[in-house]
């Protein structure tokens, strides 16, 4: 079995303006030295003022969930933010959770995340979901009510501009004839995709057809012991590769002090690993905003990690 990787939130918005972000990418560079495996950050390009779509399943969100922030909350462009990230760091690998992928044209997408590949060594991973959100579609020009269809349209045109040399695509969305696209993604086969979704007959699909990974979402989430096999045989009867990774979160364990427990954090992520988790992803812990003492206290959560699960 290969060893599972260490990932972490980096929060990449806030409710108040702060004034100088240069702080997060002191937090990125403190988590490449420290030898954390993957940074992940996510997305939202406009809001609305119907927050508590966050917290109805029915709409994408999560049950009793609650957005983070107001309509006001300050949130950067992830794939800009990478690109930055990418800049002052050597070796941890960049990704997104999630991206909303169909709000952005696939042509420029494909050429954003091929540039971004290609400047950071082949480092990015595209974390994909459809998202909850519906004013956030209706700005950009499209339609909520199709959104799955939508990102399966850009993870088709981007995987196609990817791979091929000279490209022909043509469906009810978009059709082209021998385009080229250069560079390609420094990864063999493209920009690596995480899928994200429940279990379900779509996400398996999506999976099946674009992912390298799943990121389990809602009560899927919760229950991953159950939910793994369940999406992989699903994946399976999709034609796809069922030894896609599994990202899972490790709840923060705290002691009667309220400080982070972190051997026992890692310790209670083991049955997430047993169960088939490859990407041990933690978020929450305490940041000192300053490199010096971030890279000591994400120095601890590597050693942490490594002593309970490798």
């Amino acid at each position: 079995m290969t060893a599972p990787q260490l990932s972490i939130s980096i929060t990449t918005f806030a409710n108040d303006d702060p004034g100088d972000f240069g702080f997060l990418l002191d937090r990125a560079r403190a988590a490449d030295v420290a030898g954390v495996d993957r940074i992940v950050c996510s997305d939202h390009v406009v809001y609305g003022e119907d927050l508590d779509a966050y917290g109805d399943p029915k709409k994408g969100g999560a049950a009793g969930g609650k957005q983070p922030t107001g309509p006001d909350g300050i949130w950067l462009e992830p794939l800009t933010f990478l690109t930055a990230a990418g800049a002052v760091t050597e070796r941890v690998r960049l990704g997104t959770n999630i991206l909303l992928a169909a709000l952005r044209r696939p042509v420029v997408l494909a050429k954003t995340a091929a540039t971004i590949d290609v400047l950071t060594g082949g480092r990015l991973d595209i974390g994909v979901g459809v998202g909850w959100q519906r004013e956030e579609y209706v700005a950009a020009g499209l339609d909520y009510d199709t959104r799955g269809r939508q990102l399966d349209h850009t993870l088709e045109v981007c995987q196609l501009l990817w791979r091929e040399q000279v490209a022909d695509y043509d469906s009810p969305e978009l059709r082209f004839e021998r385009i080229h696209q250069m560079p390609k993604p420094r990864q063999h086969g493209g920009v690596p995709v995480w899928v994200s979704g429940t279990v379900n007959p779509r996400s398996a699909r999506r999976l099946a057809r674009f992912g390298s990974g799943w990121i389990p979402w809602g009560a899927d989430a919760a229950a991953l012991a159950d939910a793994i096999p369940r999406m992989r045989a699903l994946v399976e009867a999709e034609g796809g590769d069922p030894g896609f990774g599994v990202v899972g979160t490790a709840a923060l364990v705290r002691d009667a002090e309220g400080a982070v427990d972190l051997a026992a954090t890692f310790a209670g992520a083991a049955p997430l690993v047993e169960a088939g988790v490859t990407d041990v992803r933690v978020g929450g812990i305490p940041m000192a905003g300053t490199y010096d003492d971030d890279l000591h206290i994400l120095q601890g959560v590597v050693k942490a990690f490594r002593a309970a699960l490798h």
